[in-house]
């Protein structure tokens, strides 16, 4: 019998970087609540210590291939990381021949103008957050050069006040014969020349993450005879450029995926092609979002260009595509996001991070603290007293630090204060603890009742949010409460993109864990990592795009001392994903063969929904149902998407028909990382 629901009163609300997370526990079967979390070591102005964790970031695409006698690239990972301020203290150590890790800490401006700094081989250069700007000048990588990343910085304003400069060869980046480079997540703009040059033979190289703007020549990639040049492109927010978006000449195989190329309406800057194969070249061109863009993909007579996928919006001109190309796959892994979400994603997600080039001891340095301990001993008696406090659109970092006890209250955190951070102080996630019992048939002051999503006791309406080290709790009392309509009881609510929620404990019985978004057609990603969800009917659930990982997800039995239950309830918008769980375990004290893992939610009768379960690689006891999806409401669980992959344990069960197994290739395209579409949570 399915439980029934009142789920109507919900409120609304590959492969790119390396997932990398931190305060990772090594088996999640093992945790126990009381474990403590380890943090991150941070580096000096020339340390020979361990490098911070973003700079073991390694490169996708044609830059990871095996070629040339260079594995991959990764770039000054090998040597010591260094700080840099000047000039002088950039070009010493981008042009030293030993590796090394550069982190620029604030603005250099270029001296003369238009300066290229020649870099060489094994070199990461790395803005420190959002601050390594590059002004009026630029990188050369020469012949031979190879191994490098150029990565998180601002590189801009060498313009001299020609629009086609044909004089002044100030490009951001040039390279001329370099092989295994990787450019990601930068800012590159208003530029005499060129933002980005890949010319004479240059290889292996990515271009991912980056916004290119405000300027004449984009991109320009060949000038040679020869066709050689292997580079994958993707995942970059081209705006307000007119020529070169990129123009691809003689290259071998140019892969250009879910990029977002814009020619906004009212400015002066007016585009006059986008995706250009010229020459000999062979381009596949997949999932990307042309906006505005005049001849959005065009080719020469003898260039291939395979196109599926694409968005095209408001385009004119031609768009072409004819001949054979290559299959990018027998090069290496990667993964697709849906064209139409490229601007929500690219937008949020292109250009420089806080997270990469910052040490957690800077962060945490710069990162503004509140204290709150309910016996009157920080600056805050409530965690909501603390929220309060937290300017208007903060554009930085504030840590609520909450000292041990238990905190009785209802907790919101406003859509117009992101990057919050509520931190229990303690000695274990037990010690700390916000805890109130609404339901959804808890009647209001001043009539009416909460509704489900009403019932949270924190709820995140704010992006980039995080907690850690503390327990979220919904003890409404069931047995008491047999009279009231609605037991939903919800622990904690997020309808925002980009919530970590890092070594914590989540707990209730019916729906304790919310994962929406702030609308419908809205992104909200959310990554759970190393943590405790508690319940026993729908208890994880909502629409956002969602990955429980290295956690254990616990079974408890209904307030009658029944064993029946529903782990997720998804309520995925159609063409994103949903809910991913992954290297978790799956147990409790209850029955055997008494829960499913989910069921599917079509909020208010949404038919268009398509909601998504994936289990993968975790522990399964044996209360998990040997036919594990059920329906709900009048849809079938066999119209939507729910799966398992490796899954382990005496409730893991072999595929057959009411038990669908994902094929090792539809694995591949359901990691983590596919789930995060180019965000890497970190502590901060």
């Amino acid at each position: 019998m399915s439980e029934p629901r009142s789920k109507a009163r919900h409120r609304r609300s590959r492969t790119a970087l390396a997932v990398t997370v931190p305060l990772a526990l090594t088996a999640a079967g093992t945790l126990a609540y009381g474990t403590d979390l380890g943090v991150l070591g941070g580096t000096g102005r020339e340390a020979s210590a361990a490098a911070p964790a973003w700079a073991a970031d390694t490169a996708d695409g044609f830059a990871s291939v095996n070629s040339l006698g260079q594995n991959g690239t990764y770039g000054g990972r090998d040597g010591k990381t260094v700080t840099v301020k000047t000039q002088a203290e950039l070009e010493k150590y981008a042009t030293a021949a030993e590796p090394y890790v550069i982190v620029v800490a604030g603005t250099i401006a270029m001296n003369p103008v238009g300066k290229e700094i020649k870099v060489q081989s094994d070199k990461t250069i790395v803005g420190q957050g959002t601050s390594g700007h590059i002004v009026g000048g630029g990188f050369f990588l020469g012949s031979g050069v190879h191994n490098v990343i150029i990565r998180n910085l601002t590189i801009r304003d060498a313009y001299q006040g020609v629009w086609n400069d044909k004089d002044h060869d100030f490009d951001a980046i040039q390279m001329d014969g370099a092989h295994h480079v990787w450019i990601d997540h930068n800012d590159l703009r208003h530029m005499a020349d060129g933002l980005i040059d890949v010319r004479k033979d240059s290889t292996n190289v990515t271009v991912s993450w980056n916004k290119l703007s405000d300027n004449n020549k984009t991109f320009g990639i060949g000038w040679t005879e020869n066709v050689k040049t292997d580079i994958t492109i993707h995942h970059n927010w081209i705006r307000e450029t007119e020529q070169r978006n990129p123009s691809t000449d003689n290259a071998a195989h140019a892969h250009l995926y879910n990029n977002f190329l814009e020619d906004a309406a009212g400015t002066d800057i007016k585009s006059s092609y986008g995706n250009y194969s010229r020459g000999a070249t062979k381009m596949v061109l997949e999932n990307s979002y042309f906006k505005g863009v005049k001849n959005p993909v065009i080719k020469d007579s003898g260039a291939a260009i395979v196109q599926r996928g694409s968005v095209f919006s408001g385009t004119s001109g031609r768009n072409e595509s004819g001949g054979s190309a290559f299959d990018p796959k027998a090069y290496y892994p990667y993964s697709l996001d849906q064209a139409a979400d490229l601007p929500s994603i690219l937008k949020s997600g292109v250009g420089p991070r806080a997270s990469i080039g910052t040490t957690a001891a800077t962060k945490a340095a710069a990162a503004t603290t509140l204290t709150v301990a309910a016996d009157g001993s920080g600056q805050y008696r409530t965690v909501q007293a603390a929220v309060n406090a937290v300017p208007a659109n903060n554009p930085a970092r504030v840590v609520i630090a909450v000292k041990p006890g238990t905190y009785r209250e209802l907790v919101k955190v406003p859509s117009n204060k992101p990057h919050v951070t509520i931190q229990g102080t303690g000695g274990s996630r037990k010690d700390t603890t916000i805890v109130y019992n609404n339901a959804a048939g808890t009647p209001k002051p001043g009539g009416g009742t909460y509704g489900t999503g009403g019932s949270a006791t924190v709820a995140v309406e704010a992006d980039d949010f995080q907690a850690r080290n503390l327990t979220i709790s919904n003890d409404f009392d069931e047995k008491a409460n047999q009279s009231l309509s609605g037991h939903q009881a919800v622990a904690l609510r997020t309808a925002a993109d980009k919530v970590f929620l890092d070594g914590i404990i989540v707990s209730g019985d019916q729906d304790t864990l919310l994962l929406d978004t702030a609308a419908k057609d809205k992104l909200g990603r959310v990554y759970v990592g190393n943590s405790y969800v508690v319940g026993n009917v729908d208890f994880i659930f909502g629409r956002a795009t969602a990955v429980v990982d290295k956690s254990v997800i616990t079974l408890k039995k209904r307030w009658d001392g029944t064993s029946a239950g529903y782990v997720t309830a998804p309520s995925t918008a159609a063409n994103r994903k949903g809910i991913l769980i992954a290297n978790s375990t799956v147990n409790g004290d209850v029955s055997n063969g008494s829960f499913y893992l989910g069921r599917p939610w079509h909020a208010g009768g949404d038919a268009s929904l398509d909601p998504q379960t994936t289990v993968r690689n975790t522990s399964l006891s044996a209360a998990v149902k040997s036919t594990p999806w059920t329906d709900m409401s009048g849809f079938s669980w066999k119209d939507d998407r729910f799966a398992e992959y490796k899954n382990s344990g005496a409730g893991a069960g072999s595929a057959n028909s009411n038990r669908p197994h994902l094929s090792d290739a539809q694995a591949a395209g359901q990691e983590v990382a596919d789930w995060l579409t180019g965000w890497t949570p970190s502590a901060s």
